[in-house]
């Protein structure tokens, strides 16, 4: 997760350039030369202050919501956000408990070995890597089912480390699409594509509000075609595989992640209390996919447009 923000935090510096960007991560991170290139050890170090395994042992379900596509309308939003690391064998329950509960902390240290020759081919590897550090802290989850929310965590700097700050690095989400990989957030007229929820008490109360959203999101673009369609329709750019809605061309083993993500915070001005984060990280899908960069934009409009509508109950923010 550190290079995956790292990348985002130095992209626009080397002018989204993949090839500049492995080379200086290689620098950083370490590489293996496997492809007869330079090696190296890693110049991050990282601990955590324990390992200890999950207390997580049992699954209460939670609230259920409306699917207007499903056998039964009415789903679990806890399964709908999280099937995978979740069952539905039965009772929703834990695919491999236990599992971290929530609450959950641990101390994570972080050290940068800095030589002359790297101080001299990294000269900004410090404030990089504190920008990632706070790119994790505003947007970063773990685990199964991630981007919809699971495994959301914030930083909280201890014994006089200095605060987490940084520039979010926006970028019209349309330009965005001319890469294929994660490097900014998108940005329209209105500013970041970045949408907040009111407060909540707790985090099943969040879970349940969230599954309403995606649900909304998702099922405003109405399928003509089932198994195997013959051709793309517009929810397939949203995200791949879709239950009972595959592509012919793409097969039933092809992945193309979201980039509409979820995160939970804690409340603003509100102790003890809960929001979700909706945010857009617009990247055009592989090569493979045989991308249609006007059918993605259109799609896309509508789902910005679908945010922020008033009645969802959503507002923009910074960061």
């Amino acid at each position: 997760m550190l290079r995956q923000y790292w990348r985002m935090a130095v992209a626009e510096r080397l002018n989204f350039d993949v090839a500049t960007l492995r080379t200086e991560e290689g620098l950083l991170f370490g590489a293996a030369a496997d492809d007869g290139g330079a090696s190296g050890r890693s110049r991050v170090r990282i601990r955590l202050s324990h390992w200890d395994e999950g207390k997580l042992a049992t699954w209460s379900a939670t609230a259920k919501t409306r699917h207007p596509e499903a056998r039964n309308p009415a789903v679990g939003s806890d399964l709908y956000l999280g099937y995978g690391p979740l069952t539905a064998a039965g009772n929703t329950a834990l695919k491999k408990p236990p599992a971290i509960a929530a609450g959950e902390h641990a101390n994570l240290s972080l050290a940068y070995v800095e030589d002359e020759q790297s101080a001299q081919k990294l000269p900004t590897a410090g404030s990089d890597i504190a920008t990632a550090l706070y790119l994790m802290h505003l947007y970063g989850t773990l685990g199964g089912r991630s981007r919809n929310g699971w495994g959301s965590f914030f930083l909280q700097p201890q014994n006089g480390t200095a605060a987490l700050e940084g520039k979010v690095p926006t970028r019209l989400w349309k330009e965005a699409l001319q890469e294929d990989w994660p490097h900014a957030i998108g940005k329209d007229a209105q500013g970041a594509l970045i949408w907040q929820t009111r407060p909540f008490d707790n985090w099943q109360q969040l879970v349940l509000e969230l599954a309403k959203l995606k649900i909304g999101l998702r099922t405003q673009f109405r399928f003509t075609t089932g198994k195997n369609a013959p051709r793309t329709e517009d929810r397939h750019w949203l995200s791949y595989p879709i239950t009972n809605h595959s592509v012919k061309d793409w097969g039933n083993n092809a992945r193309l992640p979201n980039s509409l993500r979820f995160k939970a915070r804690p409340a603003p001005g509100a102790p003890g209390k809960l929001v979700g984060v909706v945010f857009h990280m617009p990247c055009l899908p592989p090569p493979a996919f045989r991308p249609d960069v006007a059918a993605i934009a259109s799609v896309w409009q509508r789902v910005h447009a679908f945010l922020d509508d008033p009645q969802h109950g959503l507002n923009r923010i910074l960061a």
